[in-house]
């Protein structure tokens, strides 16, 4: 009994730890994850005044505390509703997918791929790799949809509203269409690139995403990874690039 009490602060903290880890991990790339350290840093400054019994400050974060609850529901709804809808979708100690989901989502990215640069359809997808991307997914349309190639083709379908932007796949889900990434800054590039292709390499330099652009003007397939180009690529190296980068250990690690 007196070897749990000593350890009991211990395995508190360590819950604690874990919880709010993870908590931050949910958020990241969000305009929450600002609100989040702030609610951290609110809640170290509470226990410490709890601790040197601080009364009047005491008194004040409790009442803060309430108030805040509220408001964070109402402001952040919509990183909370997505955040849960994630919930079930990812392993809690992480994000890889099993090789036979990532064969599956693979398969029905190159598919649409291979069908739009046979029709001379554009299309810019991002794979979330371990950088997340839910900043870029937020200012698109939130989709949380299976990976299929024919919602993939009717999403880049010219005259459709989201054709001109990208898709974000996360946790081997559409997580948003219509995205909007950043251009490269790079001025000596080809004139051969179009938009798209600059956007891809532009999101490529800020991230380790892979971005899948297929060219309307030459109708081809190429893959962007670390602002590298791998160019006219068939449906299966397509494949084989995407999880050869896949695999390969995060650089920052």
């Amino acid at each position: 009994m007196n070897l749990f009490l000593i350890w009991k602060p211990v395995i508190e903290i360590c819950i604690l730890w874990f919880v709010i880890y993870h908590a931050m991990l949910f958020f990241e790339g969000t305009r929450a994850i600002q609100v989040l350290r702030g609610i951290v840093i609110l809640l170290v400054a509470f226990f410490v005044f709890q601790r040197v019994d601080f009364q009047v400050l005491d008194w004040l974060m409790t009442k803060l505390f309430g108030i805040s609850i509220i408001a964070i529901l109402v402001i952040f709804h919509p990183e909370i509703r997505q955040g849960l809808a994630r919930l079930g979708q990812r392993n809690l100690f992480g994000t890889t997918l099993r090789e036979e989901d990532l064969d599956s989502m693979l398969g029905e990215i190159a598919e649409a791929a291979e069908n739009m640069c046979r029709n001379k359809i554009g299309a810019l997808i991002a794979i979330e790799k371990f950088d997340p991307l839910s900043g870029y997914a937020e200012k698109g349309l939130y989709m949380d949809a299976r990976v299929s190639a024919e919602l993939i083709e009717a999403i880049f379908t010219p005259n459709n509203p989201l054709h001109d932007g990208g898709v974000v796949v996360q946790h081997g889900r559409i997580a948003a269409a219509g995205c909007i990434f950043p251009l490269t800054q790079k001025s000596d590039l080809s004139r051969v690139f179009g938009t798209r292709h600059r956007a891809a390499l532009g999101l490529s330099e800020e991230s380790d995403a892979l971005i899948i652009v297929v060219s309307e003007e030459r109708g081809d397939i190429s893959l962007v990874y670390r602002g590298m180009f791998y160019k006219d690529l068939s449906r299966e190296s397509l494949i084989e690039e995407i999880k050869k980068n896949l695999k390969l250990k995060n650089e920052d690690e």
